[in-house]
């Protein structure tokens, strides 16, 4: 029997007199109804939006959509999950902010390409929001950049025996276009992004690419929004990336995830320094 036949049946049958309440106030009668009509409303709207989000999802998946593939019109999914087009359209749009869905205006919806931008959002908002805070920005943002720490040396160990020569020389050659523009006084933050993307290449997982430029990217936009500076000491910064190459080309990897650590401990101690106001 569904939800709305039995509350029908309920609501027709008539209530015992032992479940009878006091007869409240018309004041206090007039409150309790509209704060339990106000709270049922609202946790019955979460609930039936939650629900429909759960089985759009798993339509994409019993249909092995891609992303870019269309989704069945609006009139469709209503007839399918039996629910009301505002119902379907409150789902869609919560599944866009999740980048589930891609809702093109005048075409149609499509399959989202379910990418960890809402990730990057909110790691953000946490971490400016923990800035307004005498000093959890910074535990803030260090709890981020711990996190890339420890995936970064895990992952080193896993790559530094098996890099090839021309992936090493790939590594090198980034290495000398920082050192040229530090020279030229030119910030290179997507060479350093370029870097740490480019010697995780062969283990071909696309997630780890992902995941470190979420966590990249929640950095720059927090260091943009704070105005602090791209990089105070590039020498410093140069060095301590080519020491990684130079421990990956002796397939020491103990040398390697060494020299990360001390890579990450600058970064982590100039996050510090910015927070403080100290460039």
């Amino acid at each position: 029997m569904s939800a709305t036949r039995t509350m029908r049946r309920m609501s027709q049958e008539p209530m015992s007199q032992a479940s009878v309440p006091q007869e409240p106030t018309p004041h206090e009668s007039t409150n309790s109804s509209l704060h339990s009509l106000s709270r049922g409303q609202s946790t019955g709207t979460r609930r039936v939006s939650s629900q429909i989000q759960h089985e759009v999802m798993q339509l994409i998946l019993d249909r092995r959509l891609r992303a870019g593939a269309p989704l069945p019109t609006e009139a469709e999914l209503m007839g399918a999950l039996g629910v009301s087009r505002n119902s379907v359209r409150e789902a869609l749009k919560a599944l866009q902010a999740l980048d589930i869905v891609e809702i093109r205006h005048g075409y149609g919806t499509y399959v989202g390409q379910a990418s960890l931008t809402p990730l990057v959002d909110g790691l953000t908002f946490r971490t400016l929001a923990a800035q307004q805070g005498d000093d959890g920005g910074a535990l803030a943002l260090g709890d981020i950049l711990q996190v890339r720490e420890v995936l970064e040396e895990g992952l080193i160990r896993r790559v530094a025996g098996v890099l090839s020569d021309a992936e090493l020389d790939r590594l090198e050659g980034v290495v000398t276009r920082m050192e040229e523009a530090g020279r030229e006084g030119v910030p290179f933050p997507e060479l350093d992004r370029e870097f740490h993307e480019l010697m995780y290449a062969s283990l071909g997982n696309a997630l780890v690419p992902q995941l470190l430029g979420a966590f990249w990217t929640v950095y720059r936009r927090v260091a943009g929004v704070q105005g602090w500076t791209d990089d105070p000491t590039p020498d410093v910064t140069v060095r301590r990336h080519r020491d990684i190459v130079v421990a990956l080309r002796a397939r020491d990897v103990e040398g390697a995830q060494r020299a990360m650590a001390v890579h990450f401990r600058g970064i982590e101690a100039r996050a510090a320094q910015e927070s403080r106001g100290v460039g």
